[in-house]
């Protein structure tokens, strides 16, 4: 099923059936994951979100202390990974539209995956400034509008798969 259900708690967590020694966070955009809060762009309707947003335009006005926050709560998950024993550089983050906007608190070490979003090209380059730049990805597909295809999981698995190899 789609979208936020309210009965599944988020984070959903899938339970491992062995020795966990790699995590995958991904943040998945407007109305489908992110905690419930009144939208502007969407007449303060409240609805799963990272944090406010305005309007579509380059210039309009951000959020920046919901973005803030949303990275504040992702550096949270990434934290427990962590203290999980999870090394920070076996996390993968990634994100797909609103949900790859607050994925710049993460740890230098972290490998970030994005996919297109309105401002992708303009997101990805500040993420290179706030984590190392060979671990940032950023994928187009050309004529594919706000939605996936199979190419983008083949690459999806492709990245993951670049992983080391499990730890014994």
């Amino acid at each position: 099923m789609c979208g936020n259900n309210t009965s599944i708690p988020l984070p959903a967590i899938a339970p491992a059936s062995q020795k966990v020694t790699a995590a995958v966070i991904f943040l998945h955009g407007l109305g489908d994951t992110g905690p419930v809060r009144p939208v502007t762009l969407n007449m303060n309707m409240a609805m799963s979100s990272w944090f406010d947003i305005t309007g579509l335009s380059p210039d309009s006005q951000e959020d920046e202390s919901g973005i803030k926050q949303a990275a504040e709560n992702i550096k949270a998950l990434i934290d427990q990974e962590v203290k999980n024993d999870i090394p920070s550089d076996r996390i993968i983050l990634g994100g797909f539209s609103q949900g790859g906007g607050p994925i710049g608190g993460a740890n230098r070490d972290i490998s970030i995956l994005q996919f297109p979003l309105m401002f992708g090209s303009l997101t990805v380059e500040k993420l290179k400034t706030l984590v190392n730049p060979a671990n940032v990805t950023f994928k187009t597909y050309e004529g594919m509008m706000h939605s996936s295809c199979q190419q983008e999981m083949t690459d999806v698995k492709q990245f993951i798969d670049k992983l080391p190899l499990p730890i014994d």
